[in-house]
């Protein structure tokens, strides 16, 4: 099939357009054209890139235009965060494709509440990505089920692999907690450290994209989470990553605002409240049992081939 993928050059992307192009898929990246991926691939030069600004595109009214006349019989949409570009989007592509594959958050579902999460379990999205990308899977799947419009969603979790930071186990991205556990030093966690993440490595998300997309009877009309199997809890996750170290892990404990005013800056706090408020547990039945998709990386698995990356390229000093 031709495979239009939009923001093809990003985490996703980076393991998704190999994986397509090796199956035999005729390939359209299309990407603002500023940065290549993550991991170099043979594959690339197999691919036709497009470059688009997709802001401006959309502001002028010519992006949905623009990637419908790229007669895709699929298109995969990484890098859509407001409903109205969904919309723009959905209407340029009606009648013109078999699927569109839109991804989307586990943010969708707001805190957890009743754990492992399901898709089905009632949204209440905490901060505007989340509204906005709930807003997203409503609107698509309202329009795959009244009008019969080829949608499918993939939530994934917190995105893992070589090439950038992962969250980390204070619940930000701040490489020097990283480095605090290397080194046997004391980190500090908020409350118990008893909250939750949940990564996922991108070739996982890459795969249950093409997994749907090869499964479209079952796909369309349905969303599915994107995560490792299980989630960790911030203590946890120290105490493993200090252990890849030789370390033991030394913790410490505070209360959320002794520890957001006296031990991080401003920004790292509140990247960690982010984190630690969904502090997600998200169920992968749903994607197993329509479409026999199974992660192939635990969190601990996934996390640690960044970590790898992070200390060869110097960011973590052993």
């Amino acid at each position: 099939m031709r495979v239009v993928v939009i923001g093809a050059s990003g985490h996703i992307g980076t393991y998704l357009v190999p994986r397509l192009v090796d199956a035999g898929h005729d390939v359209v990246a299309v990407s603002r054209g500023k940065r290549g991926p993550y991991t170099p691939h043979g594959a690339w030069q197999h691919v036709t890139n497009v470059t688009a600004d997709r802001e401006a595109e959309e502001s002028d009214g010519t992006f949905g235009r623009r990637i419908a006349e790229l007669e895709g019989d699929v298109v995969i949409d990484l890098i859509c965060f407001q409903e109205d570009s969904a919309r723009l989007l959905a209407d340029a592509l009606t009648g013109r494709v078999r699927q569109l594959l839109h991804c989307g958050t586990i943010w969708t579902h707001g805190p957890s509440q009743r754990v492992p999460t399901t898709e089905d379990r009632p949204k209440r999205p905490i901060g505007e990505y989340g509204r906005q990308k709930a807003a997203i899977e409503s609107y698509l799947l309202e329009r795959a089920h009244r009008d019969g419009f080829p949608a499918t969603l993939i939530h994934p979790g917190h995105i893992t692999g070589p090439g950038w930071v992962p969250v980390n186990p204070a619940g930000n991205i701040n490489p020097a907690v990283f480095q605090t556990l290397a080194e046997g030093g004391e980190l500090q966690l908020p409350n118990f450290g008893m909250e939750t993440v949940q990564h996922v490595h991108a070739d996982d998300v890459a795969r249950l994209f093409i997994d749907a997309m090869n499964n479209p009877s079952a796909a369309v009309g349905e969303s599915f989470h994107s995560v490792a199997t299980t989630a960790l809890t911030l203590r946890g996750y120290a105490e493993a990553v200090a252990g890849w170290f030789g370390r033991d892990a030394r913790l410490a404990f505070l209360p959320w605002e002794q520890w957001r005013r006296g031990t991080v800056s401003e920004e790292d706090a509140r990247i960690t409240y982010d984190h630690i408020a969904h502090s997600p547990h998200c169920s992968m039945e749903k994607a197993e049992r329509l479409l026999g998709h199974r992660p192939r990386y635990t969190s601990l698995e996934a996390i640690s081939e960044a970590v790898d990356w992070l200390v060869r390229a110097g960011t973590i000093t052993p």
